[in-house]
């Protein structure tokens, strides 16, 4: 990530929100913590995703949100987080959001508990899983008259997509470039 410049997304009617992509050291290996929502959420019903939500007029940034939202949703204990840095800013097609992936590792293996509202169940996905091509797949997609890549993870019968594929996919191109498939960037208007 040392170098990267992050994008940010124009200014624009959607919603800022902000998600945490956690990685936590558990059974002597690197996890990625994804959470699989409930059918009652307003947005993004039973969809895999990373802890997050809307910015709150009390949160003074991004980082604030995520862990914010993360403690709601899992009972993350903020303390045991440090922060790496944020990747680009990520604007969802049909929920109208602009997300802010905040990448952070956990100093100790916290337990992670659903908040049975929002999130049915937290799921920790092995990084080494996460970097078998075998798994991922792009389909095209058009929207609005624009053609989108969209990411798909699939790991047994959970299946990773959307913005939160999108977010997954361009971490890993970025922080693990010579061992994923190289693909162009995309052109103007495809993310």
């Amino acid at each position: 990530m040392a170098g990267h410049r992050r994008r940010l997304a124009e200014p624009s009617d959607r919603l800022a929100a902000a998600v945490l992509l956690l990685f936590v050291f558990r059974d002597g290996e690197v996890r990625l913590v994804l959470t699989k929502k409930t059918n009652t959420v307003p947005h993004h019903k039973g969809q895999f995703s990373f802890p997050g939500g809307t910015v709150e007029a009390a949160d003074r940034s991004r980082v604030e949100t995520a862990l914010r939202e993360a403690k709601e949703e899992i009972a993350l204990d903020p303390a045991l987080v440090d922060v790496v840095g944020l990747l680009d800013d990520t604007p969802t097609g049909g929920s109208n959001f602009v997300i802010t992936p905040v990448v952070a590792i956990a100093r100790a293996a916290p337990t992670l508990v659903p908040d049975g509202r929002e999130i049915e169940r937290v799921v920790e996905v092995p990084l080494c899983r996460l970097l078998d091509p075998a798994i991922y797949h792009e389909e095209w997609w058009e929207r609005a008259g624009a053609r989108r890549r969209v990411a798909f993870f699939t790991l047994g019968p959970d299946v990773i997509w959307g913005a939160t594929g999108r977010i997954l996919r361009d971490f890993l191109d970025l922080v693990f470039p010579p061992t994923r498939p190289l693909r162009p960037p995309p052109t103007p208007g495809s993310r």
